[in-house]
């Protein structure tokens, strides 16, 4: 039961969550969204420039009740937007309330979710077989993470909080649960908590230092200037480019931490008559092993989220200073290097307070 009760507990706040308010809407969609199959498809209405199309492209769709409707998807030559669809496909279309047979629909997108819900399944699946007990937990820490970010990250920062602070709290809160969920109240937990803290608080000044030294103002985020234009003028944007750089660097400083935490525990087990100098010196050398690779795993990460940005600049020939100086690419690199900070440091913070809480007497643990 005793290992039981945290999942139940975490499994109830993610049904809390899940029914809390979500964000502010600045409009309603009073538009009914549905699945319809793509009968034929009319591509005679579209203008070709290079690889770049525009124009309407005109369907016929059979919605699951059996009704068929016309139906039409507009193409604007923006290759991140525009979709296009072959016959057998499943649209996501819009339906008016007392649409009648004449009446044209708009096709807005491909239907993925069903596709995402098997994925996800599956790895529910591979995560509950291969970890037991603590991978349910771990599926529990994913889907609380998640609902946090949309449920109470998100909204505050668009009600005008603080969203580096509002960010950081979150990831106070994520770490928390994943870490004394799986590591349990103990020594382990409390020290990959507090040094996975303070490894995320020493990337987030280091954001908001950086992010004003280096004239970071966060619009190069995607749909920033969407947002803001959304009605969410207010928004300090390099506030929002902060918080984002200490949710994105949050996950690794956390695995880190809790390795090293795992690391002493360990050492101290097997020899209890250790202090404070030799624990520390064994966390030092365990973060040593695993810091080498992280920082790469880290970069290699990043970059791959602006990868056909270097490759733009590299088609063109674009001199490094030149596109190192450039907002999008200066952006990234506070990103990964601010990031990359946090995790060198945590290891050397995790292993002071794992080597101070396992030299102490063993009668103080709590679990």
């Amino acid at each position: 039961m005793k290992r039981v009760l945290p999942s139940v507990v975490l499994a109830l706040a993610c049904l809390g969550l899940w029914f809390a308010p979500g964000p502010r809407h600045v409009a309603e969609d009073g538009l009914r969204a549905r699945t319809a199959e793509v009968l034929e498809v009319d591509d005679s209405s579209l203008i070709t420039l290079g690889v770049m199309e525009y124009g309407s492209e005109r369907l016929k769709v059979r919605l699951s009740d059996g009704r068929v409707f016309r139906a039409v998807n507009e193409l604007r030559s923006q290759m991140e937007l525009d979709k296009k669809f072959r016959v057998g496909d499943t649209a996501l279309v819009i339906v008016p309330e007392g649409a009648g047979p004449d009446d044209v629909l708009v096709a807005r997108d491909h239907w993925r979710l069903g596709w995402g819900a098997a994925l996800f399944a599956g790895f529910c699946a591979l995560l509950c077989v291969f970890g037991g007990m603590t991978g349910l937990k771990a599926l529990f820490s994913f889907v609380f993470s998640c609902l946090a970010v949309w449920k109470l990250m998100i909204p505050l920062s668009l009600s005008g909080w603080c969203a580096s602070a509002v960010a950081f709290a979150t990831v106070a809160v994520l770490t928390a649960v994943i870490v004394y969920l799986i590591a349990g109240v103990s020594r382990k937990g409390a020290a990959a908590f507090v040094g996975s803290m303070l490894g995320v608080f020493s990337s987030l000044a280091l954001a908001q230092f950086f992010g004003r030294a280096m004239n970071v103002n966060g619009a190069t985020m995607p749909y920033a200037q969407a947002l803001v234009n959304a009605g969410y003028e207010f928004l300090d944007l390099r506030d929002v480019f902060v918080g984002a750089v200490t949710i994105a660097c949050s996950g690794a400083v956390m695995d880190l931490g809790m390795d090293i935490a795992v690391g002493v525990s360990e050492v101290s087990r097997h020899n209890p008559a250790l202090g404070f100098r030799e624990l520390f010196m064994s966390g030092v050398r365990i973060g040593r092993a695993v810091v080498g690779t992280m920082t790469t795993t880290l970069l290699l990460a990043y970059s791959g989220g602006y990868l056909t940005l270097l490759m733009v600049f590299a088609a063109k020939g674009t001199h490094p200073v030149d596109f190192l100086n450039s907002t999008l690419v200066s952006a990234e690199l506070v990103k990964t290097l601010v990031g990359s900070f946090g995790l060198v440091l945590v290891a050397p913070f995790t292993a002071v307070v794992s080597a101070f809480l396992f030299s102490r007497p063993k009668e103080t643990e709590l679990a």
